[in-house]
């Protein structure tokens, strides 16, 4: 008769710092592996701690405290399947990304992390030593080779455990998500495959840290790199899997392939799962957004309630003279439509009042940007106080075309805790906006059917901050704007670059200009989602100073 060995993958969201609340998740996982008969359950990288870690591993009280929080889950989970667990371990003055195999009341085997990726938002060579390449380690009568997260992207690491007689691969990953990253880990675990001849399983954690968000969409691969199962696309979930092995070794019992939504569809959701849960592990039940009739703020609006629910979210519109009818209409239609809390909240005795106040110092100069960004500030700071006085996050609304040119009022409407809508450029904006109209899901809390009436999205986008302003004015028309910023800062191409796609050269070095002086502005903007591999934060990590600009 066949051999089966059964493994519990546990794709769950930890949260950073929570040793307790990890080894919580991990108990209760490992209690349903032991009613499913499980010789094994797994869970991703460094899941003990939660990921990514950043410097706070390598503060000697935390990564000791995790290595004796495994400890005690080893000792508390003696009797049943053997645990998998990603975590930091220290010896012989090193410390080390590991993945630790726990049975019968201890810690057996340890799997030390080899490839150190230090690229994007991973600092891993300044956090850990590389460990050797080492065997597989057992599990009954299995040999189980497990690489770890980025030596999955080498074929060193896996040809060394199929050498050294591993039967099958597991590999635990916190692999943060990227538009179209699947297809990327899709194609590297293929290769794996084909190189060892031995069946892989790709064990992703799910949920949001910071920027990131972990989208799961955990996956096993037969030899040939036939696709056996896939689990949900950023759904907790915990999946019991079957091997069995038969004459030419194990094989993965095929099972179900969840879909995988379209790119459009998985950008929203990670705005939406990295809001919720950046709220909820920050402690905030709340939120609030200044609602100003334009498509950006209504986005923010949507995901917002989408995340947390519209009783949840208060929104507020804060008219100025310049603040056209429609955008009054609009902004109240989107609150309607969403079923969230509108206040209405003129800041024109505000505006006088700092008027009055500057006059004496103003005497004898033309009102300029100054004037407009007074009433940026002043919205920053009654939004604010709003934010302090009953308890709900800030949400900031600007997109990544706005913050990458500068054209956001530092203290104004960059004001916030978190911006979901950072790596979004304006173009993607307006297109997902219709996709929410058209779309909705059951992780969704908002409402079904139109959100974001059209007015809103066909109009001409505006600040609004003096009489008949239009972007266009300061900007070239988004379309352009957008594909000459893609060339600069998510393909790090250069003004040649630019001008062989088509665009004026002058247009290309304004916004270049533009990019670089806006640096002192997103160094103290809001953190937001990251949707793409040049996020602005730690993908893309530039002097604030800097005089270089592209004379090729």
């Amino acid at each position: 008769m066949a051999d089966r060995f059964r493994i519990t993958l546990a794709q769950l969201n930890p949260i950073v710092g929570d040793l307790e609340g990890n080894a919580a998740k991990a108990f209760s996982a490992w209690e349903q592996a032991r009613e499913a008969g499980a010789q094994l359950v797994a869970f991703p990288e460094m899941f003990i701690t939660g990921y990514n870690t950043q410097d706070l591993v390598i503060k000697p009280a935390f990564h000791k405290a995790a290595m004796k929080a495994v400890e005690a889950l080893a000792e508390r989970c003696a009797d049943g399947p053997a645990i998998a667990i990603g975590g930091p371990w220290f010896e012989n003055d090193r410390l080390y990304n590991a993945y630790l195999i726990l049975k019968n009341g201890r810690i057996s085997s340890k799997v030390l992390k080899h490839h150190l990726p230090n690229e994007t938002v991973f600092d891993e060579v300044r956090l850990y030593d590389s460990g050797p390449l080492g065997g597989p380690y057992s599990v009954g009568n299995s040999r189980i080779g497990s690489p770890i997260c980025e030596d999955s992207w080498h074929p060193d690491v896996a040809e060394t455990l199929e050498e050294t007689g591993a039967e099958f691969l597991l590999i635990p990953n916190g692999s943060p998500y990227f538009r179209n990253k699947y297809d990327v880990r899709l194609n590297h675990m293929v290769a794996r495959v084909v190189e060892t001849g031995l069946p892989l399983i790709y064990l992703n954690m799910v949920g949001g840290q910071d920027d990131q968000v972990f989208d799961g969409a955990t996956f096993g691969l037969n030899p040939g790199g036939e696709l056996a199962f896939r689990m949900p696309v950023f759904d907790e979930a915990i999946a019991h899997v079957d091997l069995e092995r038969g004459d030419a070794g194990w094989r993965i019992i095929p099972d179900e392939i969840v879909p995988q939504p379209d790119a459009w569809e998985q950008d929203y959701r990670a705005m939406v799962q990295s809001l919720r849960d950046y709220m909820a592990k920050t402690g905030f039940k709340k939120g609030v957004l200044g609602l100003s009739g334009g498509v950006d703020s209504a986005l923010v609006a949507a995901i917002a309630v989408d995340a947390i629910g519209a009783e949840n979210v208060r929104c507020v519109m804060l008219p100025s003279e310049y603040t056209s009818q429609d955008s009054l209409d609009d902004a109240e239609a989107v609150a309607k439509s969403l079923g969230v809390h509108y206040d209405f909240v003129p800041i024109a005795q505000g505006r006088a009042a700092i008027t009055d106040t500057l006059a004496p110092l103003f005497a004898g100069r033309d009102e300029d940007l100054t004037e407009e960004n007074i009433q940026s500030r002043l919205r920053g700071l009654l939004l604010m106080a709003l934010s302090n006085k009953f308890g709900e996050m800030l949400l900031t609304t600007g997109n990544k075309s706005e913050v990458a040119v500068g054209y956001a009022t530092i203290y104004g409407d960059m004001n916030g805790g978190y911006n979901p809508i950072k790596d979004l450029y304006k173009t993607r904006v307006f297109e997902t906006c219709r996709w929410r109209n058209a779309n909705h899901r059951g992780w969704m809390k908002g409402p079904e059917g139109e959100v974001i009436r059209p007015s809103v999205i066909d109009k001409p986008p505006s600040a609004e901050l003096r009489e008949d302003q239009k972007d266009s004015d300061s900007l070239p028309d988004y379309p352009v704007l957008d594909a000459i910023l893609d060339i600069l800062v998510d393909q790090d191409g250069s003004i040649a670059d630019c001008v062989a796609a088509g665009f004026e050269e002058a247009v290309a070095r304004r916004i270049e200009h533009l990019v670089y002086i806006s640096e002192y502005k997103r160094f103290q903007s809001a953190p937001g989602t990251r949707l793409t591999k040049r996020a602005f934060w730690l993908d893309r990590r530039y002097p604030i100073v800097n005089r270089w600009r592209d004379r090729t």
